[in-house]
């Protein structure tokens, strides 16, 4: 019998001060002055499955400065790297109009559309400032490219909606937009701000984009294998959005009739049922964890260079995590 997967928050273990002292400072960051603005960045920051983003940041800042403590800048730029996935899953809840996100309402559930899209304005606007003050050109170029990123990813995504024709390629490059890019730039920019080599500042981008691509692709996997509530949201909801994933774009190649369905949008009684039977019938959800498992060997690979150390030992057992997480 295997054992149960850890919390995520476990594998944070060796910068838990560091992710405390985050915490506190994002509601001081956000500092807005509209009491409902501010009512609804602390409800962002409050809700569970926080921290990934900037513990990559933190981890990969301690363990490029071997011996020295983080730098102010450092602790900045994790929590900037919140500030911005935080803003872009506001923007992507309003468009999906999403009422959960990892179990609690959203902010366009609570507030309205209108307050969700402002607070996500703000936000990006107050990561752009503390970024720019950041005062390291590189940085600003890595990260100002992540906020432009999100939005081409959005765009193609609402493009390709039940387009049963979608290429593994458009999707792979899709999930690096929404997701890897954030993880890519953020682990360079902490390379960066470390006066590493750009050698290995480029394989700490590499560490980022395949460690995020294996992320979504898992995530895009535990849509079809989850439970709603495990979920936080409804279960095979990106399939009924015509979100076409991984699981579903590979079982298409055995299944063609799956994509008549695909393309009236599900909207016969027991469409999506029979859709989502299709995808776990074939071996679309195998080939995506197989998938998820070369991202994630690359991802280990590119980190060989660095010294020996518990935050790379970390950030190696959180790649093997995000694998677990499907069983």
């Amino acid at each position: 019998m295997s054992l149960p997967t850890p919390p995520v928050a476990d594998l944070f273990a060796p910068v838990k001060a560091d992710l405390g002292i985050l915490t506190q400072n994002l509601k001081n960051l956000v500092g807005a002055r509209h009491p409902i603005l501010y009512a609804a960045a602390e409800h962002l920051f409050e809700g569970k499955g926080k921290g990934l983003r900037p513990a990559i940041v933190l981890l990969v800042a301690r363990a490029t400065m071997t011996g020295h403590d983080l730098s102010d800048r450092h602790r900045r730029l994790a929590e900037i790297t919140e500030m911005i996935h935080t803003a872009s899953l506001v923007h992507d809840d309003v468009i999906d109009t999403a009422e959960l996100r990892r179990g609690i309402l959203t902010v366009n559930s609570r507030f309205g559309n209108r307050v969700a899209i402002l607070a996500g304005d703000f936000l990006f606007a107050q990561a752009s400032w503390y970024l720019a003050n950041l005062d390291n050109l590189e940085v600003v170029k890595l990260l100002s490219k992540v906020i432009k990123d999100f939005a081409e990813g959005e765009i193609r995504q609402s493009m390709t909606l039940f387009d049963a024709s979608l290429s593994l390629e458009d999707y792979l490059e899709k999930s690096f937009y929404k997701t890897a890019s954030l993880m890519a730039g953020s682990s360079k920019a902490a390379g960066v701000l470390s006066g590493v080599p750009s050698f290995q500042t480029e394989q700490l981008y590499s560490f980022g984009k395949h460690f995020g691509i294996a992320f979504q692709i898992v995530d895009d996997i535990l849509d079809f294998t989850s439970s709603s509530e495990t979920l936080g949201k409804p279960a095979g909801s990106d399939l009924k959005q015509g979100n076409l994933t991984a699981p579903a774009l590979f079982a298409l190649e055995e299944q063609p009739q799956l994509g008549c369905l695909i393309e009236r949008e599900f909207k016969e009684d027991g469409d999506i049922e029979q859709a989502i039977a299709m995808v776990k019938n074939s071996d679309g959800i195998q080939r995506a964890r197989d998938l998820a498992k070369a991202h994630a060997k690359m991802a280990i690979e590119v980190l060989d260079w660095l010294p020996a150390s518990e935050h790379k030992q970390c950030l190696l057992d959180l790649t093997d995590f995000q694998l677990k997480r499907l069983y």
